[in-house]
């Protein structure tokens, strides 16, 4: 019980305060888990990383289960899913019935200024530390910077790292090969429960599903909900794909928000649950290990890319760039404060200051 106690209370807070997306998102888990509470070593956990890119689903998500699992077993598995879902759902559901209510969103933007510089920090200072373990020779190099290119050129996440761990593996193959290394509530779920089977990448290309099924094809919603439904899983804590209690609300009520939460996020947890077992197993296939270091040096480019469009938005506004000085000011006093503890401070500072601006120029 102490170890389940010991995961809710880990993943409830990062799901509370897990601004930014998936890399973000995997930085804070790489802090906690890995750094701070020494759960797991960084090949274990670069692994998972791999692991979790090569099954469909919320890339963060899964590896909040996957730590969950390694921590805790099964019951450890689901306990740490659902804690860190469960938050940025309940947000999600409460601005779906404000929506309703007023068909307006709120401006979360300018209050939530502080917590992009803090996300930026956390991404570099996660691949300060993967990299070493990540990039062990020039192939996996190039794969990572292939990676980082084609992230530069728009071609997508998830064919990104799909194209990188292919051409990574190819070239590990042929090195090792010379010797050398009406809408009814059933539907809602079924409907989500097939985005989450087939959503590769991060939670970001959910838009592309969520219009083809939603919009296109059945017609239950219009473009600019599912925009506007975007925004709110983008605005609030946890994973985005929280998105979808958002669109069940409005399709069905509560009961449409509480299945479509489900469907999306289940298949997360029995890929993973029927994965994980094997990974060390996978480590142990000459051809599974080179497809792994692939992927890994892969998801390392695309976490590296991932700090081009947040540096953009983050520093667009001076109360960025003062928060961002600040962040890593009081790192270099305390390097080992907690991401928990980082991003709230980042909130408090981008609120202060975003009103103090606001007031000088009233």
């Amino acid at each position: 019980m102490h170890k389940l106690n010991e995961i809710f209370k880990l993943f409830f807070h990062l799901g509370l305060v897990a601004f930014g997306g998936p890399a973000a998102h995997i930085a804070m888990i790489h802090r906690e888990v890995v750094d701070k509470r020494k759960w797991m070593d960084e090949d274990h956990f670069l692994d998972l990383v791999g692991a979790t890119a090569l099954i469909p689903g919320p890339n963060s998500t899964e590896m909040v289960i996957h730590c969950g699992f390694h921590r805790g077993g099964v019951s450890g598995l689901f306990v740490a899913g659902l804690s860190f879902i469960f938050p940025a759902c309940l947000l999600t559901g409460i601005l779906a019935y404000l929506y309703t209510l007023a068909y307006e969103i709120p401006n979360f933007e300018a209050y939530m200024i502080g917590i992009k510089p803090v996300v930026l920090i956390l991404i570099f200072q996660a691949l300060q530390k993967l990299w070493k373990k990540a990039i062990k020779s020039y192939e996996l190099a190039f794969v990572a910077a292939l990676v980082l290119a084609l992230g530069f050129s728009g071609i997508g996440e998830a064919f990104a790292l799909i194209l990188g761990g292919v051409v990574g593996f190819l070239i590990l193959k042929v090195k090792s090969s010379t010797g050398l290394k009406s809408i009814v509530l059933p539907s809602i779920f079924w409907v989500f429960a097939k985005i989450g089977s087939i959503l590769f990448g991060s939670g970001y290309v959910l838009i592309a599903y969520l219009q083809d099924e939603i919009v296109e094809r059945r017609g239950w919603l219009t473009s600019a909900q599912i925009a506007d439904a975007v925004a709110i899983g983008q605005f609030t804590p946890g994973p985005v794909l929280s998105t979808s209690t958002f669109i069940g609300f409005l399709l069905a009520g509560k009961w449409g928000a509480v299945l479509a939460s489900l469907g999306i996020f289940l298949p997360s947890f029995l890929f993973v649950l029927l994965l994980n077992p094997f990974i060390p197993k996978m480590r142990k296939s000459k051809n599974f290990s080179l497809l792994l270091d692939s992927i890994n040096a892969g998801a390392i480019g695309l976490m590296a890319y991932a700090l081009y469009p947040l540096g953009k938005v983050a520093f667009l506004n001076p109360v960025g760039i003062i928060v961002f000085i600040l962040i890593v000011g009081v790192l270099w006093k305390f390097p080992k404060l907690s991401s928990l503890k980082l991003v709230s401070l980042g909130i408090v500072l981008g609120v202060v200051f975003e009103s103090a601006q606001k007031f000088l120029l009233a």
